[in-house]
């Protein structure tokens, strides 16, 4: 019971660890976008999106599937944890070598698609990213798999910061030569990762020559189905950013803006790429919660309890779904300030009625996440994946259809973000129904129409409300968030329970 209990000790601190540091690269993301759009300019922000549209689809699923992997790999080799780390590294090193060259292969056909051929150079040199992550994120899995949290979060903190300083500081240092700033952000890129991974490789190592049980294709066998499921998950993030890009490009030479043509249509990326920082918000939250949910509910089904499933996914959906309506509302309410209060008075009024719709529809997308959590912790692994490939293949099919012949600039943007928006709206229906078949539950409907009616009330009263100043947009922030709870409160979806939960979590256990 003692060991029991340090093991549970011991796995909470690493998650508050890990947690922390989640948190910290969130808002050092904040503070990123909009310093790289300060020092390489609207146009350059949005070159540099495109860019990195692309390359985050690449890096995230070889981030996510190589700590997954590995951490999964040597917490099972207990004694053996060197041995399975270099294991997983053969395998690791020259996957990681094969998709940094078929990256930089790939590069003039993804510049040729968005036609911007201008982005070719930046997309070759986030190849040594590609390359860089595949060596260093199985270190951080095999941090993981043996429990060293501490580490772990230390070098995510660490590596944030590095980030952030290349990408602004070198797009900076190009844009004062006259050179492009959105290539001097990438090489900045790639500096952070090559100063971080001998950092990472002292703490690890390479691991140890021994037997092992893990098997070359039997572990690469059990890393594709993880592999694939982030990718559909980071297509269906970026997807509409890459289309959008290739028909701002189209549409700005059909206008007739002649050499200017490139330059606008970057801006407009550029303003796209704003609305989705703050539209992403409600996923990012909700990504810590099916953090913890996900091991839970995989206990439960193992021991073969359904009313604790049960619990647990109304429980968490729940949860989900009043931290997703905090967030929609307040991003929808204020979004012309927030956007200005991030990237000054212009873009928030060329994103402002985007970034309404695009928020609606990323908080659609943070549910259905959470639906896609829960059948994968139920061993629906194919039935999740389907469903984000279908989103995917809805959002690129809408798009396609609403976007290619809009009026160039804001009604492109608007566009984009509706038909996203629609498909997404699609999918967490789909994904409701699924969840519920699986399990008899998902958001109850007393707290579906509830979080809905508070949204209402709260967008109602930010859309009658002016643009406002930075200190000023900070505090109506506080002011919607303060209605939303107060709504939940009255209406009886907040009580006297949830302060009890809340402060179980926050709070220190006696004893």
């Amino acid at each position: 019971m003692k060991e029991q209990d340090e093991t549970l000790r011991t796995a909470g601190r690493g998650g508050v660890a890990v947690l922390g540091a989640k948190v910290f690269f969130i808002v050092i993301g904040f503070v990123q976008q909009p310093l790289l759009r300060a020092s390489i300019g609207l146009a350059g922000y949005g070159a540099l999106s495109r860019v990195l549209s692309v390359a985050n689809i690449v890096n995230n699923v070889v981030v996510s599937s190589s700590t997954q992997g590995v951490s999964r790999a040597v917490s099972r080799a207990p004694g053996h944890e060197r041995q399975a780390l270099r294991a997983t590294l053969r395998v690791h090193a020259p996957l990681a070598v094969g998709l940094a060259l078929a990256f930089a292969a790939l590069a003039p056909l993804v510049a040729w698609f968005q036609h911007a051929p201008h982005i070719t150079w930046p997309l070759v040199v986030l190849s040594g990213v590609v390359l860089l992550y595949g060596l260093y994120a199985p270190l951080i899995g095999a941090l993981n798999g043996q429990r060293q949290f501490t580490r772990q979060a230390a070098l995510d903190v660490c590596f944030a910061v590095l980030r952030t300083t290349g990408l602004v500081g070198m797009g900076a240092l190009f844009v004062s030569r006259g050179l492009p700033g959105p290539l001097g952000a990438t090489l900045g890129f790639v500096v952070a990762a090559g100063c971080i991974l001998p950092v990472a490789l002292r703490w690890t190592g390479l691991g140890q020559a021994g037997e092992t049980e893990l098997v070359g294709k039997v572990y690469l066998a059990q890393l594709l189905p993880i592999a694939g499921a982030q990718l559909f998950t980071n297509l269906l993030m970026q997807s509409d950013m890459t289309l959008l890009g290739r028909f701002l490009s189209l549409g700005a030479v059909a206008a007739g803006l002649g050499d200017g043509a490139r330059t606008s249509a970057d801006e407009w990326v550029g303003v796209y790429r704003a609305c989705q920082l703050f539209a992403f918000l409600p996923y990012q939250l909700l990504f810590s919660v099916t953090q913890v949910l996900f091991p839970m509910l995989a206990r439960a089904r193992a021991e073969n309890d359904w009313d604790a499933v049960r619990r647990y996914v109304a429980r968490g959906a729940r949860i989900g779904a009043i931290l997703c309506g905090l967030l929609v509302c307040v991003v929808v309410a204020l979004a012309e300030s927030l956007l200005a209060f991030a990237y000054g008075a212009d873009v928030g009024e060329l994103g402002a009625a985007a970034l309404r719709v695009l928020a609606l529809g990323q908080g659609a997308f943070a549910m259905m996440a959470l639906g896609t959590t829960v059948l994968t912790s139920l061993g629906r692994e194919r039935t999740s994946a389907v469903l984000t490939l279908g989103a995917v293949v809805a959002v690129v099919a809408l798009c396609w259809l609403g976007v290619a012949d809009a009026p160039f600039g804001a009604s492109q943007l608007v566009r984009t973000a509706l038909a996203t928006s629609g498909a997404l709206a699609v999918a967490l229906g789909v994904a409701g129904v699924l969840v519920y078949r699986q399990t008899r539950a998902f958001v109850p409907l007393r707290t579906a129409l509830r979080v809905g009616a508070a949204v209402l009330v709260c967008v109602g009263v930010g859309l009658v409300l002016p643009r406002v100043g930075r200190f000023a947009t900070m505090g109506l922030a506080g002011g919607v968030a303060a209605l939303y709870v107060a709504f939940l409160t009255l209406t009886g979806e907040l009580g006297k329970e949830d302060l009890a939960v809340a402060r179980a979590v926050l709070g220190r256990k006696g004893g």
